[in-house]
C-alpha cells in the first residue's frame, strides 16, 4: 500500500521535474540494473567505473540519492569524499624539477646576506661553493634577504670601522680626606675600550694636559680623532699639540655629555667600582689607586661591549684548579686556573 502511494505521488510530481533530472534518475536506474545482472553469487560487486559514474551524477544531480537501492546514500557520499581527496592529492603532487634545499642551508644563505649587505647572489654562491655546498645561483638569489633600497652598512658597522681611529679624553674631580679637590685625567680608545692613560694633578693647566696627551700617545700610535668637551682648560696649547701630532680635535656640542659617552661611562665605572669605596688621602694615594684600577680595567675586567672579554683579550682557561687574587684590597678579585 505504501509503495503504491509513493508511486502515485511520484507520477503526480513528475511533470514538475526538469528533463535533465529525470534523465539522470533514469540513468542511475539503468546502471543499477546492469550491476544486478552482473551479480553471480553473494553481494553486489561494483567496479571503479560504476563508482565513478555514480559519483559524477551525484555531483551534478544530488537528487539521485532517492532512487539508489543497491547502495546506501552514505556510501555514495563516502566515495565522493574519497575521490575529492585523491583529486587534491594528485593536484598537489610535486611538479618535479630541482629538489628543495635543506633548511640549514637556507638559514645560512640569509645569514650571509644579512652579514654582507654589499654581496650579491654570485658572491654568496661562490662563498657557498668554497664551503662545500652544491647549490644553484638561482636558489641563492631566491633565499637571499630582499632589500628595498641600495645595500648599505648600518650605523653599528660604520662606528665599528672607525672606532680604531678615535679616542676620547675627559677630566673629573675627586675630593680628598681634607676636602681638597684633585683632578683626574683619563684617555680611552673607542676600539677595545682600553684605558690608555690616567693621571692626577691638583692644578690642571693647558700645558699639563698637553704633556699628558704627548705621553699617552707615542708619535706612531696617535689616533686620527680625539673627542673632548668644551672645558676652558683645553686652550690653544692643547689644540696646537694635537695638530702637531696629526690628531683632529673634535669638541662636543655645548651641554652634550652624551656625545662623549665612552669617556663618561668610564668615569662612572671608576666612581662606582673604585673611588666610592675609598677615602683619598692625597694625590699620590689617588694616583696609586687609579693606576691599580687601570690595570684591572684593561687586563681583567670583562666588558659587555666586547662580548664579555677584556680590552687586552684574556685567553680561555679550561684546565687546572681555580685560584683568586685580590685587587684593590679585596674590592675585586681575579680568578685564574693554575
Amino acid at each position: 500500500m505504501i509503495g503504491l502511494l509513493c508511486f502515485v505521488l511520484a507520477v503526480l510530481a513528475s511533470p514538475f521535474k526538469s528533463k535533465l533530472r529525470l534523465e539522470a534518475e533514469n540513468a542511475v536506474l539503468r546502471e543499477q540494473l546492469m550491476v544486478l545482472r552482473r551479480r553471480l553469487h553473494g553481494r553486489v560487486r561494483l567496479t571503479n567505473q560504476d563508482r565513478w559514474f555514480l559519483v559524477r551524477l551525484y555531483r551534478w544531480f544530488p537528487s539521485i540519492l532517492s532512487v539508489l537501492t543497491i547502495i546506501r546514500p552514505e556510501t555514495l557520499v563516502r566515495w565522493h569524499r574519497a575521490g575529492f581527496r585523491c583529486y587534491w592529492r594528485w593536484k598537489s603532487r610535486s611538479p618535479g624539477g630541482r629538489p628543495p634545499i635543506d633548511t640549514g642551508l637556507r638559514v645560512l644563505i640569509r645569514r650571509i646576506s644579512v652579514d654582507n649587505p654589499l654581496w650579491g647572489a654570485p658572491r654568496i654562491h661562490g662563498e657557498l661553493l668554497k664551503l662545500g655546498f652544491e647549490v644553484a645561483q638561482s636558489s641563492v638569489a631566491k633565499y637571499m634577504v630582499k632589500r628595498r633600497g641600495p645595500p648599505s652598512q648600518g650605523w653599528q658597522t660604520f662606528l665599528r670601522n672607525h672606532a680604531p681611529d678615535i679616542a676620547a679624553m675627559d677630566l673629573f674631580v675627586v675630593p680628598t680626606i681634607g676636602f681638597d679637590l684633585l683632578w683626574a685625567f683619563v684617555v680611552i680608545r673607542l676600539d677595545r675600550r682600553d684605558l690608555v692613560w690616567i693621571n692626577v694633578t691638583a692644578n690642571p693647566t693647558a700645558e699639563w694636559l698637553a704633556r699628558q696627551i704627548t705621553e699617552a700617545f707615542p708619535w706612531d700610535e696617535a689616533p686620527h680623532y680625539l673627542i673632548r668637551d668644551r672645558d676652558r682648560i683645553y686652550g690653544s696649547v692643547v689644540t696646537r699639540r694635537l695638530r702637531a701630532m696629526g690628531i683632529r680635535d673634535k669638541p662636543t656640542a655645548p651641554a652634550s655629555p652624551w656625545q662623549n659617552g665612552c669617556a663618561e661611562r668610564l668615569i662612572g665605572s671608576i666612581r662606582r667600582e673604585c673611588l666610592d669605596h675609598f677615602v683619598v688621602l692625597g694625590d699620590a694615594h689617588l694616583r696609586r689607586i687609579l693606576r691599580s684600577y687601570a690595570r684591572y680595567y684593561n687586563d681583567i675586567r670583562t666588558h659587555r661591549s666586547l662580548d664579555k672579554d677584556a680590552p687586552v683579550s684574556r685567553p680561555v682557561q679550561r684546565i687546572g684548579g681555580i685560584q683568586s687574587h685580590a685587587i684593590l684590597g679585596g674590592l675585586h678579585h681575579h680568578y685564574v686556573r693554575v
